[in-house]
């Protein structure tokens, strides 16, 4: 071999290792998602589509991550490290408000959250909740602002119930403990509590705001500006997903993943009393609207928000 040859052969190796390097790093990266969640059956959906290999079928790598409630996962996503997240309307708002630069691109579902007592409990009103210990995912969730939003008709200052934050796995465990005297969680723990015998259903979230938004799906802005294919291909799973679940709930609840759902009898029926949706039509975005002032009059949000600056427009 002479030194021409070498060194043509030697470049050659080089381009090759290039080119394969871009394949396996560069190139993934541009059509790996990520997505985030709440262990909750509202993210449905998003279960159902992995599961049924929807993202595959479309070509799109997803890694998807679990978040302890709404506002750590929006933390995330100001810092980049989620692309699109299932979270509720509340965390939403909040961080859109606060100038991190995201759009709610779909709704996801109403309603779908609930006060709860123990089942041996005393307290048979909102009102009796003053003075008691009550826990919510946080002060950034749904749950949180609909607690609120229901001591305030009762003239009860949310100060009053001492409110305090803990994991919603660990709610149901405290409530049947007694070491809580409420708990404000979303499903499928309310019915989970229920069922089980300790816990007692004090007012569902459609008693306290009929017909509200719950949880929304979220881009960032980078994602949507620089993956319009992606995110046109995750919005159009998200409907069929949606679809699937609303025609096939108890098909649709053997689906979901075992920790979030150890019941799936049960979760068949829970499917099938909540709202899902997709899409962002305007009756859902006048619902996000009136939501949004409701928070602003008690105070949750402090800002304004225009429909551009909320949502996504495809």
């Amino acid at each position: 071999m002479d030194k021409k040859t070498g060194v043509i052969i030697a470049i050659v190796i080089i381009i090759i290792a290039i080119i394969g390097g871009y394949y396996a790093f560069g190139h993934s990266d541009e059509t790996t998602v990520k997505i985030g969640y709440l262990p909750s059956d509202h993210d449905s959906a998003l279960f159902v589509a992995q599961a049924q290999k929807q993202y595959e079928a479309q070509g799109i790598n997803v890694e998807t991550s679990s978040f302890n409630n709404g506002g750590d996962l929006m933390t995330a996503m100001a810092s980049g490290d989620i692309d699109v997240g299932y979270v509720g309307v509340t965390p939403a708002l909040s961080s859109i408000s606060k100038g991190i630069p995201v759009k709610i691109v779909s709704g996801a579902q109403m309603e779908g959250s609930g006060i709860l007592v123990s089942n041996k409990s005393s307290i048979n009103s909102i009102a009796d909740l003053k003075g008691k210990k009550v826990a919510t995912p946080g002060e950034a969730s749904i749950q949180y602002m609909l607690l609120e939003y229901a001591l305030n008709k009762e003239n009860v200052n949310i100060s009053q119930v001492n409110p305090s934050s803990m994991k919603v796995a660990q709610m149901n465990d405290a409530l049947k403990t007694g070491s809580l005297d409420a708990i404000v969680t979303y499903e499928p723990y309310a019915s989970i509590a229920v069922s089980s015998g300790y816990g007692k259903l004090l007012e569902n979230s459609s008693e306290i705001m009929p017909d509200h938004p719950c949880c929304v799906v979220v881009a960032s802005d980078s994602f949507i500006k620089d993956h319009p294919k992606e995110l046109k291909s995750i919005l159009a799973i998200h409907e069929n997903a949606t679809k699937y679940i609303k025609e096939h709930p108890d098909e649709a609840a053997k689906l979901l993943p075992s920790d979030i759902v150890p019941n799936a009898s049960l979760e068949g029926n829970v499917l099938k009393g909540i709202d899902f949706v997709s899409g962002l039509n305007d009756t859902y975005k006048q619902s996000v609207m009136d939501f949004k002032d409701t928070e602003i009059q008690l105070g949750v949000l402090n800002k304004n928000l225009t429909e551009d600056q909320i949502f996504y427009k495809g």
